[in-house]
């Protein structure tokens, strides 16, 4: 963007920013995973997981997390644990 090219030296495209903050989100789980914080903590709000929406498209329903969660580590490139794999970290050239 023009923006932060302007306030930053080097190739700022929206991929490279998107991959920057791909980043920042593995090496933010790397660190909670260090610290002991593992896929077992990634929950919602008990609102959210037992009382019904009361408007929009998800009317009558709560958050399906044990449907949600698998299909969202997979997304993130990480292992059914919440672990970013090794391929996922290769990719992005962070530490194994």
């Amino acid at each position: 963007s023009p923006q932060v090219d302007a306030a930053c030296e080097g190739d700022w495209s929206v991929e490279k920013l998107l991959e920057v903050g791909e980043r920042i989100w593995n090496m933010e789980r790397d660190f909670n995973i260090k610290a002991g914080i593992t896929g077992e903590q990634d929950t919602l709000p008990k609102r959210l997981l037992k009382e019904a929406a009361k408007v929009g498209p998800a009317t009558g329903r709560v958050a399906d997390l044990d449907q949600m969660l698998p299909e969202y580590y997979s997304l993130r490139g990480w292992t059914a644990d919440g672990v970013p794999t090794d391929e996922t970290r290769s990719r992005l050239n962070l530490p194994a």
